[in-house]
């Protein structure tokens, strides 16, 4: 039986910049970090020639092509496993699927992990993260970016530079350990309910960015900028800093789509600010899944947010990528 493990992150700065509509134009930059809830893939060889597939449904398939799960059919496509490898596969995760952490590339991540390990293959973390983005954006023309797929497979805090040709360069976070556990301490993560599909969200924004449009450009050059100051922001111990800059964010994100909030998602925002937060915005692509706030007062923050009725979850920095446990 072979157990891989992989991250779910949050965005820490200049998320959006990472679609290619837009790096391959201007290139792009953003912060991700790896937290401490997975996805898990179970993978074990059985007596069967058939395959078992065990996520949210049920599947008993005979072939690779029969699979219905777009990323685990194309996952073994790419890796050539034959129909008769009589592989049973499970999934579960630490957060439901939907709720902007990065979900879907992290579970691809994790399973092209796993089946690479089952082959015997020695694979490098550059390859995962490629392998994953390219069933993800280029086989199942997902309108998604490369953080997600990145972080999972290297873990840490960690920036990331998108070259025009497809290139990611990826460097460590260049942060005190001080600054470090200060982040780590003052950040809190709540959960809005809302789950929605992240595709359905960035489809407007990539569309827009692929006709050019000024203003679309102009608002992800802006974030592009936000991230750089983010950066600076933490490798200076600046942490108040980097939660204005969480909230400019912010208001800039929700001019990108009119999905991006809701008037309930609002009401919590505002709330959270008149209870200590420091900054805050919403986590992936919008619309629904986590608030995320910086505080120092996480005392008072927690009050109001619980008397609101939103559950909080509770997190600390994974330095580790996806691996096999």
């Amino acid at each position: 039986m072979i157990i891989a493990r992989s991250p779910l992150r949050i965005s820490l700065g200049g998320g959006g910049t990472d679609l290619p509509s837009y790096y391959e134009k201007q290139g792009g930059f953003l912060i991700s970090a790896a937290i401490d809830k997975y996805i898990y893939i179970i993978l074990h060889k059985t007596f069967d020639k058939e395959m078992k597939l065990k996520y949210s449904e049920y599947e008993y398939v005979e072939s690779v092509d029969s699979i219905r799960h777009p990323i685990i059919r194309e996952a073994m496509k790419l890796l050539k496993m034959p129909d008769d490898c009589g592989l049973e596969i499970c999934s579960m995760a630490d957060i439901p699927a939907g709720t902007g952490l990065g979900s879907s590339s992290t579970f691809t991540t994790g399973l092209l992990k796993a089946l690479h390990e089952y082959k015997g293959d020695i694979v490098s973390t550059r390859t995962l993260a490629e392998e994953a983005c390219e069933i993800e954006m280029n086989r199942l023309k997902e309108p998604i970016g490369k953080q997600d797929q990145y972080i999972s497979a290297y873990g840490g805090i960690t920036c990331m530079e998108f070259h025009k040709d497809g290139y990611v360069w990826v460097d460590p976070l260049n942060i005190s350990e001080e600054t470090f556990n200060d982040l780590e301490d003052n950040l809190m993560l709540y959960f809005t309910g809302f789950s929605r599909s992240a595709s359905s969200i960035l489809k407007e924004q990539d569309e827009k960015s692929r006709k050019d449009d000024s203003e679309m450009i102009r608002n992800l050059d802006f974030v592009k900028d936000l991230g750089l100051q983010s950066k600076k922001a933490f490798e200076e111990g600046d942490l108040r800093k980097f939660a204005d800059i969480m909230n400019v964010h912010w208001e800039y994100k929700k001019k990108r789509s009119g999905g991006m909030s809701n008037p309930r998602i609002d009401e919590w925002y505002d709330l959270a600010m008149k209870s200590g937060a420091l900054g805050g915005k919403m986590i992936g692509a919008g619309g629904g899944g986590f608030l995320m706030f910086y505080t120092e007062n996480k005392s008072a923050l927690r009050r109001a947010m619980l008397d609101s009725g939103m559950t909080e979850v509770r997190f600390r920095f994974s330095k580790e990528g996806a691996g096999i446990i």
